[in-house]
């Protein structure tokens, strides 16, 4: 017997600076560990619509310009108890007004900018952990 499609979901990264803007999710999955915005497809959307609304529903932002930088396939974790789902993410890197203001919406408990040496001790989704390395990398 075959298994269920993954749910399709997208993030996207906004830096300034050298940090990076990560919403405390405030429900399962990743509930309570930092994350770059997103969430679940709806019906009809690509990828990178579902990656633009997510960010601006969970930050105000409106962001542009999408870029695939990722994509994790990421079946169920334990810690997400029972009926947690199995999601195809795909993460973005966006291109936001530099006065543009972030204030926390939608799932997101709080947000908030952070550089990388600081997500080291955040609780973060492994996804989130490979980007920054992988940006940082690109940095050098």
């Amino acid at each position: 017997m075959a298994s269920p499609s993954p749910f399709l979901a997208s993030s996207a990264i906004l830096a300034r600076g050298g940090r990076y803007l990560l919403v405390r999710r405030a429900k399962p999955p990743s509930a309570a560990m930092y994350a770059f915005p997103g969430g679940r497809a709806e019906a009809g959307e690509t990828p990178a619509e579902t990656a633009l609304r997510e960010f601006f529903e969970e930050t105000a932002i409106a962001a542009r310009n999408p870029r695939l930088f990722a994509t994790y396939d990421l079946p169920p974790l334990e810690a997400d108890g029972p009926g947690a789902r199995h999601f195809f993410l795909s993460v973005f890197l966006v291109e936001a007004d530099a006065d543009a203001e972030a204030i926390a919406g939608d799932d997101a408990e709080s947000l908030g900018w952070f550089t990388a040496a600081e997500i080291v001790d955040l609780p973060a989704p492994d996804s989130v952990r490979d980007c920054i390395a992988r940006l940082e990398a690109q940095r050098t």
